[in-house]
């Protein structure tokens, strides 16, 4: 009697663990949708980046050509090359990921 209530207890169990697997597709897509749905908020938010970056670059070089500094062309074109890097950089993400 003990063995065959603790038969009926394993194949229950082991029966459980098969149905419970599946074939995982939803979970999957699942998983995808969330994904995607953080890319539009993420791509604002690095423009939103950039913008600030910008500002701030753009401040900094109007400074040292107030100044007369005669590093001012390196420090625009490093603050310019920022920018630029994140707004290509969120593009290209956003074109290869959708």
């Amino acid at each position: 009697m003990k063995k065959r209530v603790l038969f009926s207890a394993v194949l229950l169990l082991s029966m459980l663990g098969v149905f419970a697997q599946g074939n995982g597709m939803q979970g999957i897509t699942d998983a995808t949708n969330m994904v995607t749905s953080y890319f539009d908020p993420a791509t604002k938010l690095i423009y939103a980046i950039g913008a600030v970056v910008g500002l701030i670059g753009g401040v900094k070089v109007y400074s040292k050509f107030s100044s007369g500094d005669p590093d001012t062309s390196k420090t625009a074109a490093s603050w310019f090359g920022a920018c630029i890097f994140l707004i290509v950089a969120a593009t290209i993400l956003r074109s290869f990921f959708l």
